[in-house]
């Protein structure tokens, strides 16, 4: 088979040709179609944000495709079945993938391979952050700080299927027609200063989405509502705030960390996910598709402002 290595943190991906993969007893043996690539997948290859490996390393966490043997003791799958991963034992940008049962589930036959590939780290964040960490309600709401990339546009159908009323915020035209034509209530452009002024001036924020703390956190608190929170799902820095913008609204900031789920919670999570498929809402966008010769350009492009979507590769 084909996979993706790198020798080394931050050394450069090569295709190399390496063995079939083998099932053991536990395990189910993928033949992967798409891989989804995220920013965590350039962070872990990096080395960085507390992040470690073991090498060769192939880089991706999630990925889809179609079941070609399960070890022993895994039931409730079935050879042939169209699957998305989230996670791998052996990453997912390659030809095969081994995977624990707890990492696999079932592909919606509303996606394509390609969809399927960016569910895992992208949608199951979006419904983590809202409706574990934010205890979204329908009543409420929400602000997208950078809505246009895999996460953002996530959580924006899940809030607007929730019956929340959503603002969000992108870095270019093309991210912010596409949140409009997504169905956002409100969309602003996040380079320019007086976007915080402009969702002020509309509706106090019960829930702040906030995908680059470092540079936003100080100011996303003036907007909030008594009781508001901030879920912080990105950040590349520190950042100072006034602890009397929270004192004043009786609100609160929290973190998020997908590998901080338990089980429990992403069995949860990935049925509700299958749901949404089905039900139509849920629809990843891609913004951009690479072969799988081409990781590099797919790495360095889903770091890149002014995101419209997810980036994929096809395997």
């Amino acid at each position: 088979m084909k996979a993706i290595q790198a020798q080394d943190y931050g050394e450069q991906f090569q295709l190399n040709e390496c063995p079939d993969l083998t099932v053991a007893d536990g395990q189910i043996l993928i033949s992967i179609k798409a891989a989804g690539v995220n920013p965590v997948d350039t962070y872990i290859a990096a080395g960085t944000n507390n992040y470690t490996t073991t090498f060769p390393h192939t880089p991706g966490k999630d990925a889809t495709g179609v079941i070609l043997a399960l070890g022993a003791n895994v039931d409730g799958f079935q050879v042939g079945q169209r699957v998305y991963c989230a996670g791998t034992l052996t990453g997912a940008s390659a030809e095969q993938a081994l995977a624990n049962p707890n990492q696999v589930f079932p592909l919606s036959d509303k996606l394509s391979f390609e969809q399927g590939a960016c569910l895992g780290v992208p949608y199951a964040t979006a419904w983590r952050s809202l409706f574990v960490r934010a205890n979204c309600q329908a009543s409420d709401t929400v602000f997208i700080h950078g809505a246009s990339g895999g996460v953002g546009l996530a959580t924006l159908q899940l809030a607007k299927a929730k019956g929340c009323k959503v603002f969000a915020s992108a870095g270019s035209e093309e991210g912010v027609a596409l949140l409009q034509e997504l169905g956002a209530d409100m969309v602003v452009n996040h380079h320019q200063a007086e976007h915080y002024q402009q969702i002020q001036q509309t509706a106090p924020i019960d829930i702040i989405l906030e995908m680059l703390a470092n540079q936003n956190l100080g100011d996303d608190l003036p907007l909030l509502n008594k009781g508001g929170r901030v879920v912080v799902i990105g950040s590349r820095g520190n950042v100072e705030i006034n602890p009397r913008d929270l004192m004043a609204r009786d609100a609160c900031i929290m973190g998020m960390a997908l590998a901080q789920a338990t089980l429990s919670e992403l069995k949860e999570i990935h049925q509700a996910l299958y749901e949404g498929a089905q039900k139509g809402f849920i629809k990843p966008i891609i913004a951009k598709c690479f072969e799988l010769n081409e990781i590099s350009s797919a790495h360095k492009a889903v770091m890149e402002s002014g995101a419209t979507g997810n980036i994929v590769v096809n395997v």
